[in-house]
């Protein structure tokens, strides 16, 4: 007979964790939102019930150490709504670790720290987001690096996270070829009701080929 494991309490994973109780409410309930079956509420404590909808994972310490770096930069990149996600997908990583792996993770010795966020957070970004994963034409208001003012047609393709500068890669109605345009740089952002599927995939292989070219 399997005995059930008692319920942790928020006020807990809050604290091996390092981030505030509302935290862990709102984790648990993207969780809930993802399909996991998690018994319990605030007051009492939580305890997650085996699911199919979150198999169990199985990771190496040497994966565990890369997901908790690659998830800090996320968290440290100085975007918002990515910070947000990359603290949806720890919690629900760590839902499906065996016990011992989910301490590794939350007590990882591999972090990330910068002083200030690499990106900071922009208007328009979401909507760019939006029309990549979405495959459709935007017209942006864009002013280049000689303070030229115009408007673009683009399709975009992808985001860049480079050193010192977000990117949106793209290809451009009026050069008819592949451009890159800086976030910092878009002052507005329209939605044309164009789409340009399913050529994105294609697109950016052939963009991120020239790239590696150079």
């Amino acid at each position: 007979m399997r005995v059930m494991a008692p319920p942790i309490t928020a006020q807990r994973l809050a604290k091996e964790r390092g981030v505030s109780i509302r935290s862990i409410y709102r984790d648990i309930e993207l969780l809930r939102l993802a399909g996991a079956r998690i018994d319990g509420e605030r007051g009492y404590g939580y305890r997650l019930i085996e699911d199919y909808a979150l198999p169990p994972q199985t990771f190496d310490r040497m994966e565990i150490e890369a997901i908790a770096v690659g998830l800090g930069e996320v968290r440290q990149m100085g975007d918002p709504d990515l910070a947000q996600a990359a603290e949806a997908v720890l919690a629900k990583v760590a839902a499906t670790l065996p016990d011992d792996r989910e301490q590794q993770l939350m007590h990882s010795i591999s972090h990330v720290y910068r002083p200030d966020g690499r990106y900071g957070p922009h208007p328009h970004l979401n909507a760019i987001r939006r029309a990549c994963w979405e495959e459709e034409t935007i017209e942006i208001a864009y002013r280049d690096q000689a303070g030229t003012d115009s408007q673009r047609a683009i399709q975009p393709l992808a985001i860049m996270y480079t050193d010192h500068a977000l990117t949106v890669l793209a290809w451009s109605g009026l050069r008819e070829d592949f451009r890159m345009f800086r976030v910092e740089r878009i002052s507005e952002v329209k939605r044309s009701g164009r789409s340009f599927r399913p050529r994105r995939a294609a697109l950016l292989r052939d963009y991120l080929a020239r790239l590696s070219e150079k």
